[in-house]
């Protein structure tokens, strides 16, 4: 890049043209690939982000460059209008301090040089340590890279070689590598499910929420879940957990099937860490009618405050395929039903400010 050249006008031209291939991921609601004509549509505001979480747009950018022992890996967010479209002011700004770092030492300008404009940035963050770990499993796939060291004795566990209780020497990085590659387990992961103890099977479903996961792996799975929603005193954590794994799952009957039991459930279906977890995780269901119905009914409950209602129907509302089926079945609502009277005092306590008209 030369003084001459036009400024970049998007963070993938800034990057590409430092010299780096680039890989995206989506960081928020589920750790996914994101393509590349995708990610350029959305920085030129022709889409949506597809899934906002907190109002924001969550990403990785994973550079390589040639001759560069290792990847160079940013992770980023960027605030969404109303529409859920990128608020390009926020992602100017970002591009003029990378600039500004790029024209310091013009006579390296690598993404090295660009490294300087993160520091102190508002639009960088750190994923969680699980997050994180999916998100290498998830590269290493991509890259065709060698799985982390944790990987072979993960293996073991989830055979049942050094015996299920000795969960606490599993890595969790060699987990969420077991879960990436479940096409290469399914076998191993359906077996090991009814035996592992509540620890490990909740960071297996937390690493599962993030793929496909079959008919072979989503059997025993919903079959765990059948067992909370049989015992008198359902575990919150592990129900929540299972629900996460089973969020998108291609095995959509077995799927469907679960998350309307739960729904129907007397008691997890008032319990806000339950309907949190299929808010942040299985919100594509909500497309659908009568789960949109079932879910917000549930919401509704007396066991639920008016501010956990408020928090989850406004992060879904901000989803763009979700918020039209939501608002159908909100408008839809008998006058004096418990839902109806719960998004009044929504309306009310958001001052007509949220996209719930």
């Amino acid at each position: 890049m030369t003084n001459q050249s036009a400024a970049p006008s998007t963070l993938i031209q800034l990057l590409e043209e430092s010299g780096v291939r680039i890989r995206l991921y989506d960081m928020g609601r589920r750790v996914k690939k994101i393509e590349r004509k995708q990610f350029l549509q959305f920085e030129n505001a022709g889409i949506s982000w597809p899934a906002p979480l907190m109002r924001q747009a969550w990403f990785g950018l994973l550079m390589e460059s040639d001759g560069a022992q290792q990847v160079q890996i940013w992770f980023l967010h960027l605030p969404l209008d109303e529409q859920a479209k990128l608020v390009q002011p926020s992602r100017d700004y970002f591009l003029r301090r990378l600039l500004e770092a790029w024209r310091y030492n013009q006579q390296q300008s690598d993404a090295n040089q660009l490294q300087d404009a993160l520091k102190d940035n508002p639009c960088t963050f750190k994923p969680r340590e699980d997050r994180l770990a999916v998100f290498h499993a998830k590269v290493s796939v991509d890259l065709n890279r060698e799985p982390s060291r944790f990987y072979a004795h993960a293996m073991d566990y989830f055979d049942g070689k050094p015996g299920w209780d000795q969960w606490s020497f599993v890595g969790y990085q060699g987990i969420a590598d077991i879960a990436a590659r479940y096409a290469q387990h399914e076998e191993r992961i359906a077996a090991a499910l009814p035996h592992l103890p509540p620890e490990p099977l909740i960071a297996l479903c937390h690493c599962l929420e993030n793929e496909k996961v079959p008919h072979s792996i989503a059997t025993p799975l919903a079959q765990l879940l059948r067992q909370q929603l049989q015992t008198i005193k359902p575990d919150i954590l592990q129900t929540a957990a299972l629900l996460r794994a089973l969020s998108n799952s291609s095995a959509t009957s077995i799927q469907h099937s679960a998350f309307e039991s739960v729904l129907q459930h007397p008691t997890l279906a008032s319990d806000i860490e339950v309907l949190a977890a299929i808010s942040a995780r299985a919100w594509e269901l909500l497309q659908q009618p009568e789960f949109a119905r079932m879910f917000l009914q549930a919401l509704a409950n007396d066991r639920i405050e008016q501010q956990g209602f408020d928090q989850l129907l406004q992060d879904l509302l901000f989803i763009p395929g979700v918020r039209d089926p939501l608002m159908k079945t909100l408008r839809q609502s008998a006058k004096n039903s418990a839902v109806a009277k719960r998004f009044e005092q929504f309306k009310k306590s958001t001052g007509g400010k949220e996209r719930s008209e």
